[in-house]
């Protein structure tokens, strides 16, 4: 796992504070970080053009091109004159060494965006506009200096923001790196360090984000064990039923032992899969329950109360979230609730925390998961989107590996099995909402198709090859 941070300017003053480092030295650091960058995995002598502000962004870029001078065939754009002191120290230092400066932007190998970081505003004049929308056009191989210019401080972008092929951001990961919007725009994303360890630079923070390697499968190291000591997920199977056979399907693939789907007419499932059992009652033995899938008007909110009547684990997912029986749920201690942000307004309206749109919540995702943990602590929350945001109490998680691949019916669904059947061999919500989204993703990065032919059942078959 990585910290992320709300910002890092604070970071930078405890450096100079604490550790008798510059603002020079930082700067000195962070250009060399993106220098070793290109240095390795770029060759010598081609054509790279830095494209900077008037700030210590565009310091940044100023100071990167005059380390690139000697091995690569390096221009420098200036988007805006220098005008920060760093600025203007940087351009002396590169005029000395004979950096070249161009007035007109053409084709290159690579384009090093150094034009506004962190500061960002939120508005480009026409002149800045005109200059984003060319670097975009070029055919390079596009770097973001810290953040894509165009994206502010809350991860909102520009309807004109720069387009990375990678951002090689400065000292710590932020929030705003992370927004669904920013997807589009950051590229990969890698820390460089400021002249002193990550571990050192870095404070505490309640934000982590997750890395690919942090996935804990679930494990079967006891020999002397038998089909109930991986425990008994119960699906309720609601009035669109392939979307709880999905999740029963997921859920056995990833290690229950027992699957049941539970709902009042199985006349209609002609065609149920022979290792999934059908009941019109909660088994005794159940571990765990997955309830909401495609659940539609089936249960009437007293049935769903005599199914709920307990204090098992309890997975929960979209059509419950509209239903004011959620309220009732959300007295229960181990809980995983699993809303798309259609779901989560809904949620959040119901609680009475909020009254917002969806295009709000999209721009403000990091600020109401928060809020509503804090309403909650004893809820985990899985917030879907681009970047999966799962919290609880005053942890927060951000899963940034799904991708367009997963944006199709069902794949919800395969992510409640997965979650709950971690919930059913005794995970903790928190640890099965993290492993699962991990597991989720995974999944989507592993399939060897198209982009778009990615189905439910594709996931499903490949959870035996996590």
């Amino acid at each position: 796992m990585q910290k992320i941070f709300e910002e890092v300017s604070s970071l930078d003053d405890r450096c100079y504070k604490n550790f008798f480092l510059s603002e020079d030295i930082l700067m000195e650091h962070a250009a060399e970080g993106m220098a070793s960058y290109i240095k390795c995995n770029f060759a010598n002598n081609i054509n790279i053009t830095v494209v900077t502000g008037s700030g210590n962004n565009g310091a940044d870029g100023i100071a990167l091109s005059r380390l690139l001078h000697a091995n690569y065939d390096v221009s420098l754009f200036f988007a805006k004159e220098p005008k920060s002191e760093m600025a203007l120290l940087q351009k002396k230092r590169a005029q000395a060494l004979g950096v070249t400066v161009i007035n007109t932007l053409e084709e290159c190998d690579i384009i090093v965006d150094a034009i506004v970081g962190t500061g960002f505003n939120g508005n480009f004049n026409e002149k800045l506009t005109t200059i984003l929308k060319k670097i975009n056009s070029l055919q390079a191989f596009k770097i973001a200096c810290d953040v894509p210019s165009g994206m502010t401080k809350n991860g909102e972008c520009a309807k004109t923001t720069f387009q990375a092929d990678i951002t090689l951001t400065m000292g710590a990961l932020k929030k705003s790196l992370f927004l669904d919007e920013a997807k589009d725009f950051t590229g990969k994303i890698e820390v460089l360090d400021l002249g002193i360890a990550r571990g050192l630079y870095e404070t505490q923070t309640n934000w982590q984000l997750l890395d690919n390697d942090d996935l804990q499968l679930p494990t079967r190291t006891t020999q002397n064990s038998h089909k109930g000591s991986f425990g008994h997920f119960a699906v309720l199977c609601g009035e669109k039923q392939g979307a709880g056979i999905m999740t029963a399907l997921a859920g056995l693939k990833f290690g229950a032992g027992l699957l049941t789907l539970v709902g009042y007419e199985n006349h209609q499932l002609l065609n149920l899969p022979y290792a999934l059992m059908y009941s019109h009652t909660l088994p005794t033995n159940t571990t765990a329950i997955a309830c909401g899938m495609g659940l539609g008007n089936e249960f009437s909110d007293k049935e769903l109360h005599n199914f709920l009547k307990n204090d098992l684990p309890l997975l929960i997912d979209a059509d419950i979230f509209s239903m004011d029986i959620i309220l009732e749920i959300l007295q229960r201690k181990n809980i995983v609730l699993s809303p798309h942000p259609k779901e989560f307004v809904s949620l959040l309206k119901i609680t009475n925390l909020a009254d917002i749109t969806i295009e709000n919540l999209q721009k403000n995702r990091f600020k109401y998961t928060e809020l509503f943990c804090k309403a909650y602590p004893d809820a985990t929350l899985l917030l879907k989107g681009a970047n999966v945001i799962i919290g609880q109490d005053k942890e927060f998680f951000v899963n940034p590996h799904g991708s367009a691949k997963l944006a199709k019916g069902g794949s919800g669904d395969v992510l409640s099995g997965l979650i709950g059947s971690l919930l059913a061999q005794g995970r903790e919500p928190l640890n099965a909402a993290i492993h699962g989204s991990l597991a989720h993703t995974k999944l989507a990065q592993n399939y060897t198709g198209t982009d778009f032919s990615l189905t439910p059942e594709d996931l499903i078959h490949g959870i035996g090859n996590l």
